[in-house]
């Protein structure tokens, strides 16, 4: 078993860094230590930062977006077209797509993908609730910017069955997206150019 070798409290600081996705053991005691070392500058507002985080980020009712008020910023932004509604696994592929300037729509986050081998069914999601969306009306377009995976792809389909027989149109992303590739680790050229070249399923 390794020895401590710091306080309790730098080591819980270790800890929890090395859970954030990208830091491993080794990154998580690089990122501490710098932390530590620059207190007042960065350890400080990064605190209280996260304590505002805490108390006002919440998850939006209307898409599922995560925002500081409920319904979010894309939500209410009047300068979108809200005919369209982009359908994404998470809030990091919205936020992809956002970064990529590649459409000016709403959205819709799934909350993750079908995985039977996981335990992840229709009821995990937030497929019910797209379906009602639609339902509702005002919904010409659905892009389904689902990731080109086997799940991403499944769900995908599953989406199409639900919503079959109701007056929306139903597109994919084009194949300029790599089979196997995630939306959040994919460039911005790529993301809009696979935005532009969608196509009607």
């Amino acid at each position: 078993m390794a020895k401590s070798i710091a306080g309790p409290e730098i080591e819980r600081l270790i800890q929890l860094l090395a859970k954030l996705p990208g830091l491993g053991p080794r990154s998580a005691r690089r990122a501490a230590l710098h932390l530590v070392k620059r207190r007042e500058q960065l350890l400080a507002p990064l605190t209280t930062a996260m304590a505002e985080a805490l108390e006002k980020v919440t998850v939006c009712s209307a898409c599922g977006n995560i925002d500081t008020h409920d319904p979010c910023t894309i939500c209410t932004d009047t300068a979108r077209d809200q005919a369209t509604v982009i359908v994404v696994e998470d809030v990091s592929d919205l936020w992809a797509l956002e970064r990529a300037k590649a459409l000016n729509a709403a959205y819709h986050v799934l909350g993750g993908v079908l995985s039977p081998l996981d335990g992840i069914g229709p009821d995990d999601l937030t497929i019910r609730q797209l379906v009602e969306r639609v339902h509702r009306g005002g919904v010409k377009e659905l892009v389904l910017a689902v990731n080109a995976t086997v799940e991403g792809q499944t769900t995908a389909h599953y989406l199409m069955d639900q919503l079959e027989g109701l007056d929306v149109k139903v597109t994919r992303l084009a194949h300029g997206v790599p089979v196997g590739g995630e939306l959040d680790y994919l460039d911005e050229g790529t993301l809009a150019a696979a935005m532009r070249s969608r196509a009607v399923l």
